[in-house]
């Protein structure tokens, strides 16, 4: 394992850099709003107490609401992206930044505030002389408190597409690849130590705070002033160079989505050289993602028929099992309830799958799942616990096939591989184009009775940006038809077991197949 993490370390550092930048930018926004807004909120309030105390209320109540919830209401209001991942960081570190500040504010010794008034200070220099240098060192407690547990969440950020060290966690998870959960989860652990570390070594005496201060509030001002000359040079860089039309392509988190999107690019940039595309891999989930192609936050992303019919649209028909019947259903609702235009689909299908061990297979004559009926009490599997309780798995399954096996597991997606590799299980579902199929040297077994729906992928855009850009559809309809699931789960195995990059495989293939 130290090894594969020194590994990724060698071979990806500028990503690893980069991503962690983002975690540390998005962090430190979080917590100065967070300061701004708690600390003049405890000047204010020192001298109400029951204000205070409701204040505390509120914002310990905040803290109760599970991150992910924060993150669904605020979706709505501020789409996706950062925004709503800096605003759940912020309502999170408000309540120990102002506990901390009132508490430092109200424990001042009433002798001395009795003095303070005897020498005749008025309220600011009260203020300046003593109540902000006794209370200084809870004030940086506060916000030591508060910066680590902002380092901590701010991993969901990659949920919906803000990006950070979370990006690594979610993605290993999904990938079953347990080095790039382990190296988002260290690299956040590290950063949580040194940044509580500084705060530390800050807050020892009043020499270091007002120095440290004064060090800490300059950077900030560097950092700050830097970022606004980039952005505005950037902009006039743009505006004085040629114009080119830049559009954003994002993906779900995962190989094979990383692997589409690079495909997408590749075959728009070589089609039409004036247009620059914009990546943004591992953007969230379906729902986010979808948000995301509403608001203009992307122009691009691929879809499967069967995700749109079950998740997206909203059609009082059962799912069908024809591939071409649910593309066209599915094409038809989205352009009516939302004006999208859903590009022809591709030929492979990433739907769910059956698999076992060549050696069950064998030794039980199994190659389609009705053959799974003579063999029930010999099962024994491993199953997401999604696959286990919604009616398009393993219960309606059970339905179809009479399938009473012997038990079950329900185990996190990246567990159940492990399950049938180490003969804890002898049958897992899966979906057909995992990476883990032919990692683990599994046999998929047919779906005879085509319970499962069809899952084909396609590129899904707004109707008014396929009509501006009839250049782009063409490039991307090329890809109608092409890649087989054996092909796609080949392309998946290069990236997650053999640490090709996306990019590369995706290119490999394009030039492979004549289509760039």
């Amino acid at each position: 394992m130290i090894k594969s993490l020194w590994q990724m370390l060698l071979t990806e550092h500028d990503q690893i850099w980069a991503t962690t930048l983002v975690h540390i930018k998005i962090s430190l926004i979080a917590l100065l709003i967070a300061m701004v807004i708690a600390i003049p909120l405890a000047f204010i309030l020192k001298g109400h107490k029951k204000v205070a105390e409701f204040t505390l209320q509120i914002a310990g109540i905040i803290q109760t609401i599970p991150s992910l919830a924060i993150l669904g209401l605020l979706l709505p209001f501020v789409g996706i992206g950062t925004t709503p991942a800096i605003i759940a960081l912020v309502l999170y570190a408000i309540m120990p930044i102002f506990q901390n500040t009132y508490s430092g504010l109200t424990d001042i010794p009433d002798n001395l505030e009795e003095a303070a008034t005897a020498f005749g200070l008025t309220k600011w220099k009260k203020l300046q002389r003593l109540e902000i240098p006794m209370a200084m060192p809870m004030i940086f407690a506060g916000v030591r408190i508060a910066l680590v547990m902002i380092i901590g969440t701010a991993t969901l950020a990659a949920l919906i597409g803000g990006g950070g060290l979370g990006t690594y966690i979610y993605v290993g998870i999904n990938s079953n690849n347990n080095t790039e959960v382990l190296m988002g989860a260290i690299l956040s652990a590290l950063l949580a130590l040194v940044f509580s570390g500084v705060l530390k070594f800050i807050a020892k005496n009043n020499k270091r705070l007002k120095w440290g201060s004064i060090i800490i509030a300059v950077i900030l001002l560097i950092w700050g002033g830097s970022s606004l000359y980039t952005h505005f040079t950037s902009t006039s860089k743009n505006n004085i160079a040629e114009p080119k039309q830049t559009i954003t392509i994002a993906g779900k988190m995962g190989s094979e989505p990383a692997i589409l999107i690079n495909m997408y690019k590749d075959l728009i940039e070589k089609n039409d050289p004036n247009t620059k595309v914009v990546l943004k891999p591992n953007f969230g989930g379906t729902t986010f993602l979808f948000k995301a192609l509403q608001t203009d936050k992307v122009d691009i992303y691929p879809e499967f028929t069967g995700t749109v019919l079950q998740t997206l649209v909203k059609t009082g028909k059962k799912t069908g099992n024809d591939p071409n019947q649910v593309y066209v259903e599915a094409r038809s609702d989205l352009k009516k309830q939302f004006d999208m235009e859903y590009l022809k689909p591709m030929a492979y299908q990433n739907g769910y799958a059956l698999a076992t061990t060549q050696k069950f297979a064998k030794d039980n004559h199994l190659t389609k799942m009705s053959d799974l009926n003579r063999v029930n009490k010999k099962v024994h599997a491993a199953f997401d616990p999604d696959f286990t309780s919604l009616k398009d798995g393993y219960p309606g399954l059970k339905k179809i096939y009479k399938l009473d096996f012997a038990s079950i597991k329900s185990t996190e997606s990246s567990i159940r591989y492990h399950a049938i590799a180490n003969n804890q299980a002898n049958i897992v579902d899966g979906y057909t184009t995992d990476a883990e199929i032919k990692k683990y040297n599994l046999v998929m077994l047919d779906d005879d009775k085509k319970f499962f729906p069809p899952y084909q992928g396609a590129p899904l855009m707004k109707a008014k940006f396929a009509e501006r850009n009839p250049q782009i559809v063409k490039a991307l309809n090329k890809l109608a038809g092409k890649i087989t699931t054996q092909e796609m789960q080949e392309m998946n195995y290069q990236v997650n077991v053999k640490h090709e990059k996306p990019a590369k495989v995706a290119h490999d293939y394009l030039v492979k197949h004549g289509l760039i």
